[in-house]
């Protein structure tokens, strides 16, 4: 007995003498000079930290490190370091930190802010198992159907295109996630998508606010510094718990006379088949089923939104990818799913869409599960470790860093991605979807959901920036949101068709 508690003496204090030895040895990776006991707090804007995060690594190099009141914040510029760690180490790095903000609003059972645990990996594997590669393949029908409403909005009201984008991306997920139809842009379930997303984005980025790293804020008065995001959640938990409940009810009662097939009536089939279920077994549904609803929401729209104002700045690609698609598809038709591999420029024009601007710039945090050691540079456990998709995206040693040239990583230019001497001969982005044990698992029906819209927009449309009365091009000022997800606000452009004959076809054949 006294040999055995010895031994556990012994154990342990080897362990933290290991821990002590390697803290000691190994510094923290370089980083900006820091002020005494608030650290690096000041220095970190409120907007835009992704281009701060990357303006950074310019300096100190692609792994970055920041603190915060003793907080330690790792930041990943490179795909590199984020494979090395975050996919061949994902033992450790898989963990998120706490959520406060999010949980204050509601969003505490959903995956994206999950703690890696049991939990996560049940509800990784319900949304994984119904929409696979192969599954989503089942879902065409509903994409090419709500791509179709898309392309008549489009030609009746172009400047509201924001609007529309989102009502597609919305119209697949309830199609896919609920098996509900979006008929109207007044429908109720849109409401309650878009009303949950734009909570999303005015609660600050997730993890960093100061009410994440020094949660008992939350319980001062609201006139108190830095308690501002706390008071904003908890006005927004209506718009969550509408997300969470009203579908999940509707589709509960269809169950019981004829739903149709969707993921979260799959699920209900299945616990009510069952003699007895839990609460927790409940919540599990409505929290992955309420993960598909708003993240397939958002990242879709906000891609697409940024693929249009990449057509209006860089036209010559629309032009050239327009000409691809008349030679192999026609004029007389839309794309379809099967004619990708077919359209090799236009996959390239989807892949610089992901790397020119990702939607979500910064990634979700993750944490480290334990003390680590990277290239000679020690990360604590503990640390936020921020995968910045932005920096990534501009990586030098990945994308030609040649200033105000086609080969400007800042610029659009989808040939980077073609084989030499045609194009740079530069990789596809892997970075936008997250990586392995954090990847998203709508990712196949997201990136499919793209596909078929910006393939069908460059068929029917020509996009432009407006002319002013003097007869001279406006180009549209850039401005991209800030929070979690990212988007340019909606820019003055036009929109017109560019085959009439097509898009009469089109008319009559939803009439």
């Amino acid at each position: 007995m006294h040999t055995s508690i010895a031994c556990a003496v012994v154990i342990f204090l080897l362990s933290l003498w290991r821990v002590y030895l390697r803290r000691n040895r190994f510094p923290l990776p370089p980083g900006p000079p820091a002020d005494p006991i608030i650290g690096h707090l000041l220095l970190i804007p409120s907007n835009k930290q992704a281009d701060f995060f990357y303006n950074l690594s310019l300096k100190y190099g692609g792994v970055t490190h920041l603190c915060i009141l003793g907080q330690t914040i790792i930041v990943l510029n490179t795909v590199q370091a984020a494979v090395d760690l975050l996919e061949k180490r994902g033992s450790i790095y898989s963990d998120r930190p706490k959520f406060t903000i999010f949980e204050l609003m509601g969003w505490n059972a959903v995956l994206t802010f999950l703690p890696y645990g049991k939990q996560f990996q049940k509800h990784r594997t319900l949304i994984q198992d119904y929409f696979s590669r192969k599954k989503c393949e089942s879902y065409q029908h509903y994409q090419i159907e709500e791509t179709r409403v898309l392309l008549h909005q489009l030609s009746e009201n172009p400047k509201a295109y924001d609007d529309h984008l989102k009502r597609f991306a919305t119209g697949i997920i309830m199609q896919t996630c609920y098996g509900y139809e979006v008929k109207s842009d007044n429908d109720i379930f849109l409401k309650i998508a878009k009303d949950a997303m734009e909570t999303f984005n005015k609660c600050g980025s997730p993890g960093s606010t100061m009410v994440d790293l020094f949660p008992f804020l939350q319980y001062l008065p609201y006139w108190v510094p830095g308690t501002y995001y706390a008071r904003k959640a908890k006005e927004f938990q209506t718009q969550t718990t509408a997300m969470y409940e009203f579908p999940f009810r509707a589709v509960q009662t269809q169950v019981e006379g004829c739903a149709k097939p969707s993921y979260l009536s799959h699920r209900l089939e299945a616990l009510n088949s069952k003699e007895s279920v839990t609460g927790e077994e409940w919540a599990d549904i409505k929290g992955s089923t309420a993960t598909i609803y708003a993240a397939g929401t958002e990242s879709t729209a906000s891609t697409l939104a940024i693929f249009v104002l990449a057509m209006v700045l860089y036209p010559e690609y629309q032009i050239k990818a327009q000409r691809e698609i008349d030679h192999v598809v026609g004029k007389d038709r839309l794309p379809i799913f099967e004619e990708r591999p077919n359209l090799p420029f236009l996959e390239c024009i989807l892949q610089e869409t992901y790397r020119w601007h990702n939607a979500l710039p910064e990634g979700v945090p993750h944490r480290a599960m334990e003390d680590d050691v990277y290239n000679g540079m020690f990360i604590p456990k503990g640390a936020i470790i921020i995968a910045n998709t932005r920096g990534m995206s501009l990586d030098s040693s990945v994308y030609s860093p040649v200033p105000r040239s086609t080969s400007d990583a800042h610029i659009f230019n989808p040939l980077r991605f073609r084989p030499k001497p045609l194009g740079l001969g530069e990789p596809y982005p892997i970075a936008h979807f997250g990586f392995r044990r954090r990847i998203c698992p709508g990712k196949h029906l997201a990136d499919a959901s793209i596909w078929i819209a910006i393939a069908s927009i460059l068929s029917m449309f020509s996009l432009s920036k407006v002319v002013n009365d003097d007869g001279v091009e406006i180009t549209p000022e850039v401005v991209f949101t800030a929070g979690l997800a990212s988007r340019p606000e909606p820019v003055d452009c036009k929109i017109h068709p560019r085959n009439l004959s097509a898009l009469e076809a089109l008319f009559q054949d939803n009439s």
